[in-house]
């Protein structure tokens, strides 16, 4: 009788056990009931990785021909200078056009660019101003896209699941960049550069299929804004007017220009500080959207999104940046490296999410533009800095740069936001003064 108990026991534990560990997974993956998501979602993973690859492939290129650091920052600076120069005035035409449409032609164009980087990669040492100028071409096609395809996911799910979405959405590009860069390795290694970026060709044809595929009806188009002057300023007072959304962008805007730019940092660091090989880098890299996959996937469990979070991210990005500057060799970097990537994308999902919570949908395209300026767009100001400091000092003082800043942005976060709740407390005071009525 006892055995039968300690059974029956058993099983209903197991039993709640199986049906917790459901729902955990039913609400991480909640806004993929989302047909047309799911589609988004599935192309996006693959083209994503194949996205990865050609980054990995084209930075290992261009350092194989140079063995320069500032050569890493210059190609940075192609690839996404265009999005500084072209990005918000792209978020206004996101804010105004069928997204649908709009992301149709933006990864098509990107497809061609890829095949036009394989050409170039199968040609014996190929010049490096080619190379730039077909980066700038991408990094002007990426300035359109990125906007238009986050601002994207929101008409994709229901109000209630816009959250997880966006977090979910984050979580795939981490997911694509364990593969794509132990994938990138594989092919270098293997078959050369010119078909790793022939395959990140190939792998936008999913995402273009997976667009067409889409059902119109079921598509929550947020309401057109009507093309008009200054549209450009009126997002950028609608910032100023909102803390939760100026003390984020005041701190991105640090962060973005000396701490988030890991595509110069690691190749730099690992070949340099540490003398490993293409494969370790790969290895590395792979650590890091380890990091930043699980980071995502638990932020997209707990749903909710606050400013405090983001100071939190910033602030372990920045000590973790700075534990990773004292390593001595690629084992040691490993479990480091991961959590940076934890940091980085607690830091980068929060970031994200509360602008696309908190700020009217109508506005999306621009402020989510305005983001991308911040944090990529200043890659073509902090790169070159990045490689021209670890040409002059050592690829390790980038990182404690790095690291340094992150952590005074968290400071400096804290105390702004320290200091707009005082005079909320404040104006709600004088304004319940107002109200008092003074007897007779």
């Amino acid at each position: 009788q006892w055995e039968k108990f300690q059974l029956k026991k058993d099983t209903r534990v197991s039993g709640k056990m199986k049906n917790k560990i459901s729902n955990v997974f039913r609400q991480i993956f909640s806004s993929l009931h989302n047909r047309n998501f799911r589609l988004f979602f599935i192309g996006q993973l693959i083209s994503n990785t194949g996205n990865w690859i050609t980054n990995i492939a084209l930075t290992l290129l261009v350092l194989h021909l140079t063995h320069s650091g500032l050569a890493i920052g210059i190609l940075v600076a192609c690839q996404y200078g265009p999005i500084l120069l072209f990005s918000v005035w792209a978020g206004t035409i996101a804010d105004r056009s069928n997204k649908r449409t709009l992301l149709i032609i933006t990864q098509f164009l990107e497809m061609l660019q890829s095949f036009v980087l394989g050409m170039i990669a199968f040609i014996p040492n190929p010049k490096l101003s080619l190379i730039y100028a077909v980066s700038i071409a991408g990094g002007l096609f990426l300035a359109f896209d990125m906007p238009v395809r986050r601002s994207f996911v929101t008409e994709m799910v229901s109000v209630k699941d816009r959250p997880n979405a966006v977090i979910l959405n984050s979580a795939m590009v981490n997911a694509s960049r364990i593969f794509g860069p132990a994938l990138a390795g594989i092919l270098v290694v293997t078959v050369g550069y010119g078909w790793a970026f022939i395959i990140d060709g190939i792998s936008y044809l999913v995402v273009l299929a997976a667009l067409f595929m889409m059902r119109e009806s079921d598509i929550m188009r947020t309401p057109k804004v009507e093309k008009a002057k200054g549209q450009i300023r009126e997002g950028l007072r609608y910032i100023l007017g909102i803390p939760d959304l100026w003390i984020p962008f005041l701190m991105l805007l640090f962060v973005g220009i000396l701490s988030y730019n890991f595509s110069v940092l690691f190749p730099l660091f690992v070949e340099h500080a540490l003398k490993g090989s293409d494969s370790e880098f790969t290895i590395v890299y792979v650590a890091f959207s380890v990091g930043a996959l699980l980071s995502a996937l638990y932020a997209a469990y707990r749903r909710t999104v606050n400013v405090r979070q983001i100071i939190f991210g910033a602030s372990s990005l920045g000590i973790t940046m700075m534990m990773l500057t004292f390593v001595p060799n690629i084992w040691v970097a490993l479990p480091i490296v991961f959590l940076v990537g934890v940091s980085s994308i607690t830091y980068m999902t929060a970031t994200t999410s509360i602008i696309q919570v908190r700020a009217d949908s109508r506005m999306h395209g621009r402020i989510l533009a305005l983001q991308a300026v911040l944090l990529i767009g200043t890659t073509p100001i902090g790169g070159p800095i990045v490689g021209a400091v670890a040409d002059r000092w050592g690829a390790r003082t980038p990182l404690a740069v790095g690291g340094i800043v992150a952590i005074l942005a968290a400071i400096g976060g804290q105390l702004l936001l320290r200091r707009e709740k005082n005079k909320a407390v404040k104006h709600d005071i004088c304004e319940s003064n107002l109200d008092l009525t003074i007897p007779d």
